[in-house]
């Protein structure tokens, strides 16, 4: 069974006896440790226009390459690709190189979320007056917003097989709460949501969710729009993998769990006893969970934790048959 293939039954809840839990992780930003390599979302191509096609074509060959390492090294089923730079030219060259160094060895999936996301500090005033002022004029910046994220989707099928799936990755809650209240949730965000994935399942997409925080209060909202699955399971924003599981595990698969900041600042003993929580919750049933942290390998946590991670998984993370 294929990395990707693996990856696929897991979204659809079909049974992995004797594999392997599916692993995989939003971002690995640890290249230049593991490497000695610059990751790709933080290389700065603003003389793009500028190189000559060969010093372009290195480029592309090196940020492909790496991302099969990554995936290889850590034995990830599936790979989020940030395009960069974005245009869709570049984008389209970049994912056949994975493909022509790969195969059909791994997922590939691509940030794809048309929705509202929590505002950063410069625009946050602003934003939340809107959300109560100017809700007609936010519906029109919603649907131009899911009218682009459509029709680049479109052209990524036109352009061949290139990837499998899309990951929305727009952030609707903190630790404490969901930023935006239910009621606006179901009026602003899930109907565009719901027309997102439901287009991108009719091409022939999956449709992986990410969001961190405390999404309690909406997450029945997000489950009746129908993702493959939802991402992260923040722990460290009160949600539990095995209420998830229970309430929700006939019709989703939920991705991620491990406490990230038990990782980076806990103790050796209290990040590996969560990792073997985080696996014992979600392997329960038998299917519809991957393993992973509850947001990413960010820069700043120790390698040598997530290392310590993956030997955990690679000894208890192992569906009986």
């Amino acid at each position: 069974m294929t990395s990707k293939e693996r990856f696929i039954k897991a979204l659809r809840r079909e049974r992995l006896d004797g594999q392997h839990v599916p692993h995989f992780e939003l971002v690995f930003f640890l290249t230049m440790e593991a490497f000695g390599k610059i990751h790709p979302n933080h290389r700065s191509y603003s003389q793009w226009g500028q190189m000559e096609q060969r010093e372009r074509t290195l480029h592309i060959r090196d940020m492909a390459r790496l991302y099969v390492d990554t995936a290889k090294k850590y034995r990830h089923d599936a790979i989020l690709v940030h395009p960069n730079p974005g245009d869709l030219e570049s984008v389209v060259w970049l994912l056949n190189e994975i493909r022509d160094i790969s195969g059909d060895e791994y997922y590939l999936t691509m940030h794809g979320d048309p929705t509202f996301f929590i505002p950063d500090g410069n625009n946050m005033m602003e934003f939340s007056i809107r959300l109560y002022e100017d809700q007609a004029g936010l519906k029109q910046e919603a649907q131009r917003s899911l009218d682009w994220h459509i029709n680049q989707a479109e052209a990524l099928k036109r352009a061949g097989s290139l990837i499998d799936g899309f990951t929305l990755c727009s952030d609707y809650a903190l630790n404490a709460n969901p930023f935006f209240t239910p009621e606006i949730f179901g009026d602003l965000i899930a109907p565009y949501l719901e027309k997102a994935i439901t287009a991108y399942r009719e091409m022939g997409f999956y449709s992986v969710k990410h969001t961190d925080g405390n999404i309690n209060p909406i997450l029945d909202q997000m489950v009746q729009c129908k993702p493959d699955a939802i991402h992260s399971v923040d722990p460290q924003g009160g949600m539990s993998l095995s209420d998830c599981m229970a309430k929700y595990g006939d019709r989703m698969t939920f991705i991620g769990n491990v406490n990230c900041g038990l990782l980076q600042t806990g103790t050796e003993e209290q990040a590996a006893e969560d990792v073997r929580r985080a696996l014992r919750e979600g392997m329960e049933s038998g299917k519809g969970y991957i393993f992973g942290t509850s947001n990413c390998i960010y820069t700043g946590l120790p390698l040598s934790r997530y290392e310590m991670m993956l030997q955990i998984w690679e000894r208890e993370g192992i569906y009986p048959f």
